[in-house]
């Protein structure tokens, strides 16, 4: 970003505007099913080889024709015509072989940008919680699922050409299919994930543009709307793409995990899609295990300080992590990880201390730790211990009871030790608390002590304390 205010180079508020012109210029070649009336066309399985495409061509055209659902009563007729031109279409195109052709990509491209472009309405509950609240759902489904299936076949169809495609499923196309992603039906996202999907593997030529799309409604959902319906979708789709990245990997792409994927970790909706950009973040680290170190101190930069829910998810994608890390790479994130997790073992919420003491539960984990343990046991053992004493939870108190033996058995000597100085810290912090007690109580007898009543005071006290 160059600035607050700009996404590439461009003021945010132009591209909202340019945003707006497209929903509308798109719904501007759209049929009202109130200027033209449908009459059942012949079956295409019962047309002559020469005339197939011709009708295959007006079947298209006819779909074009666009219905109010909201009425569920209106146009029944011309509903059931077009929704059984839609199947026979779906049919033709997973079946047959020999229809795609090339005069037929404009017109299939104009029936599916008619049909599914389009403003989504606003939100009907601003409050919409995804986990807790139904969707809204798109009305007119029972036409839309017919053309996203439609689309899906023709993009999957042998005979499909991607050099006659890309003519029409340019960057605008994308544009606008990339915006549908924020349909809160859940069944159009699974559909627009899919197609989404084979775009990027069968148009070459949209790849980078596709990514660089995606990073920008990412960005505006961190720093500027904090909503966007469809984030764990772009999500999935992203997990397959990393995982067909080349090596080395690009400057792009890294920049992309440091300065996208990890503040994702900061939406307040990140329970919905966390497990799809774990997924995502794990998948770089696979790919190129020099991105660990930024990864990890990125996740402590983010680290929730008041939201248990979000603690307990970011522990869960750190085990994650650490399951696949390098013993090289750990070494180098080892101190400030476990200080993190020393934070969380003394935790007040017993599920955070829970999963975190769950990382010793962990065979690989376990073995980094033993390998470390002249680093790991000094940063961890005086939370262990202190927390073993105090703990309002009798679980929590079992777990760091295992802990505490089985780092006495990788290393009993540094174990004794530690333990030892431990206690002798203690008792000096002790002593220091009973000689301010006892100081106050001395005083509060004689409030108008002198400075020699005060000094002998002081030196009572360091006698009857030690």
């Amino acid at each position: 970003l160059s600035s607050a205010s700009k996404v590439d180079g461009f003021p945010r508020r132009s591209m909202r505007r340019a945003r707006q012109r497209r929903s509308h210029s798109s719904s501007q070649f759209r049929y009202q099913s109130s200027q033209v009336e449908l009459t059942p066309l012949p079956l295409l399985k019962d047309a002559p080889v020469a005339e197939l495409h011709d009708l295959f061509c007006k079947k298209l055209q006819q779909c074009c024709v666009l219905f109010d659902f909201l009425d569920c009563v209106a146009d029944l007729k011309g509903k059931e015509i077009k929704r059984a031109a839609l199947n026979e279409l779906v049919e033709s195109v997973a079946t047959s072989r020999g229809v795609l052709i090339e005069p037929l990509y404009p017109e299939a491209i104009k029936m599916i940008s008619v049909n599914i472009f389009r403003t989504l309405p606003p939100s009907e509950n601003p409050e919409f919680d995804p986990e807790e609240d139904e969707p809204t759902l798109e009305a007119s489904w029972p036409h839309l699922q017919l053309v996203y299936e439609f689309f899906l076949r023709f993009l999957e169809s042998p005979d499909f050409q991607p050099s006659m495609a890309k003519r029409y499923v340019d960057q605008k196309f994308v544009l606008q299919l990339l915006e549908l992603f924020d349909s809160e039906d859940p069944r159009e996202r699974e559909y627009l994930k899919t197609i989404l999907h084979r775009v990027y593997g069968k148009l070459l030529g949209l790849r980078a543009y596709i990514r660089k799309q995606i990073n920008n409604i990412f960005l505006r959902f961190i720093y500027e709307t904090e909503h966007f319906n469809g984030v764990a979708e772009l999500l999935e789709i992203l997990g397959s793409i990393i995982n067909g990245f080349a090596l080395p990997l690009k400057a792009e792409h890294k920049q992309f995990l440091v300065r996208v994927l990890i503040p994702l970790h900061t939406a307040k909706s990140l329970s919905i899609f966390h497990a799809q950009l774990a997924y995502c973040v794990v998948q770089f680290m696979e790919k190129d295990a020099t991105v660990t170190e930024y990864i990890i101190r990125g996740l402590l930069k983010y680290w929730p300080k008041t939201c248990t829910q979000k603690e307990v998810m970011f522990l869960g994608e750190i085990e994650e992590i650490l399951d696949v890390i390098e013993p090289s790479q750990f070494i180098r994130v080892q101190e400030p990880l476990f200080k993190q997790i020393a934070a969380c073992i003394s935790s007040p919420h017993f599920q955070v201390a829970e999963r975190a003491l769950y990382f010793w539960n962990n065979e690989y984990i376990l073995s980094l730790i033993e390998e470390n343990c002249q680093v790991i046991l000094p940063l961890v053992f005086a939370t262990l211990y202190r927390v073993s004493k105090e703990h309002w939870n009798q679980t929590i108190v079992s777990l760091i009871y295992n802990v505490l033996k089985t780092f006495m058995e990788m290393n009993s000597k540094l174990f004794d030790d530690l333990t030892a100085s431990y206690k002798s810290v203690e008792k000096h912090c002790l002593k220091d608390k009973l000689r301010g007690q006892m100081f106050q109580l001395l005083l509060f007898h004689n409030p108008q002590a002198s400075w020699w009543d005060i000094k002998w005071t002081s030196v009572v006290t360091m006698v009857v304390v030690n």
